[in-house]
């Protein structure tokens, strides 16, 4: 099936967010090389002795897991940095893989001896703390916040943020590039929601029918539309699709706005009443 495509100024080019850039994925070339390099050893193990087989395989297995937990632990601080509100991972990933790295780089050397093996092992971990950081050791934001609440919201996020993948994979057998885009634009323009949810866990309640059930109607609507488009490729189902993807962003935005406007509301009312105190207090300074 031909592909369309579209540049920035085509008809159809995918709409974000203003103010809102793409962030580029956190897992780069430098964590996807750490799954490459440990192939070297097992390799190499196949032309060793047997007591020098264990050790690179013993290496490769340290390493592919070091580098697992790598990604995930940059995953993970992805996570935390876009939050303003956010808990500190559970499992320090990223120092257990600097860890790791010197455990398997250590092994392969052992056979050369006990010093040498010490000195590759804590050079490999070193270099791989330094490459990559240490995991956030810290809660952000946390001051005098309900922490059930904020599990809540986290939980009800997480949610929505996998219905928005659930999307994003079924949008791709309609085999549409454009459509493709439209997705991920969609996504980026309703994000902001997420992000006033996480910041005030109290929001959660008059917006978990957004982070709900509008979000699976979504869901559930783009699944029928990509099984029906990559059969038959209907440019009335495609026009209403995108209208019902323009619908949803503007509900989102207008209820982002509201809960914006009665955090000022509220802020306003905060103020008056500690000008009123001051004022019976006598505490009040006036020009």
């Amino acid at each position: 099936m031909s592909q369309q495509f579209g540049g920035r100024y085509s008809p159809n080019a995918s709409r974000t967010a203003p103010g809102a850039p793409r962030r580029p994925h956190p897992v780069g070339a430098r964590v996807n090389l750490l799954f490459v390099l440990p192939f070297l050893f097992a390799i190499m193990a196949f032309f060793k002795p047997p007591a020098g087989l264990v050790l690179h395989l013993g290496a490769f297995a340290l390493l592919m897991l070091a580098a697992w937990l790598t990604r995930a632990g940059v995953v993970a601080q992805a996570a935390y940095d876009a939050r303003s509100v956010a808990r500190k991972p559970a499992i320090p990933r990223k120092i257990f893989g600097s860890v790791l790295t010197g455990l398997g780089l250590g092994l392969v050397a052992f056979s050369a001896g006990p010093a040498t093996a010490l000195m590759l092992g804590g050079l490999g971990a070193v270099l791989h703390f330094g490459a990559f950081g240490a995991d956030p050791l810290r809660d952000k934001g946390m001051e005098g916040v309900d922490t059930f609440a904020t599990d809540r919201a986290a939980k009800a996020v997480e949610e929505a943020e996998t219905y928005l993948s659930e999307m994003a994979s079924a949008i791709k057998r309609s085999g549409d590039r454009t459509l493709a885009r439209r997705i991920d634009a969609f996504s980026a323009n309703i994000r902001p929601l997420f992000r006033a949810i996480e910041n005030d866990p109290r929001r959660l309640n008059s917006a978990r029918r957004y982070l709900g059930v509008y979000l699976v109607g979504a869901r559930d609507a783009t699944v029928k539309f990509a099984d029906l488009y990559a059969r038959n490729p209907d440019p009335q189902a495609r026009a209403e699709y995108e209208a019902l993807l323009d619908d949803l962003e503007s509900r989102f935005a207008l209820r982002r706005e509201a809960l914006l406007e009665s955090d000022r509301t509220d802020l306003e009312i905060e103020i008056e009443v500690l000008r009123e105190r001051l004022d019976r207090e006598g505490l009040r300074v006036t020009d």
